[in-house]
């Protein structure tokens, strides 16, 4: 699973991939923020933390006990996600679309533009 979620954000215009250590995490950048990062719980399952709307996180989160508000981030704007957990990959798919999307809204429009101009 964590390939896939790896080449979905990867495939997006302008993601930078990174790793940092004193996580054990990797994170997605766009513009210098990031939307996605891949490490573990405090229990060692893998998750994936996905930035997202307060409005879509209570409902998947109501709808999938695998969806937890954002683990050591801000629980408003953040959902982590257990990767070996039940959540479709088309949600997951559209969890990663929509964090992507928020954080490119929210960079500059000079910034949009040289992205899209890559």
């Amino acid at each position: 699973m964590y390939e896939f979620i790896q080449k979905h954000c990867l495939s997006k215009k302008g993601v930078i991939e990174d790793y940092k250590e004193e996580w054990d995490a990797v994170r997605y950048f766009i513009g210098g923020k990031m939307f996605a990062m891949v490490g573990n719980y405090k229990d060692g399952r893998p998750i994936v933390s996905l930035k997202r709307t307060p409005e879509y996180g209570i409902e998947v989160q109501e709808k999938y006990p695998d969806i937890i508000p954002g683990y050591y981030l801000n629980k408003v704007h953040w959902s982590s996600i257990f990767i070996e957990g039940n959540v479709p990959e088309k949600i997951l798919r559209e969890m990663i679309d929509q964090s992507y999307e928020l954080v490119f809204k929210s960079l500059t429009k000079s910034v949009q533009k040289e992205i899209l101009d890559r």
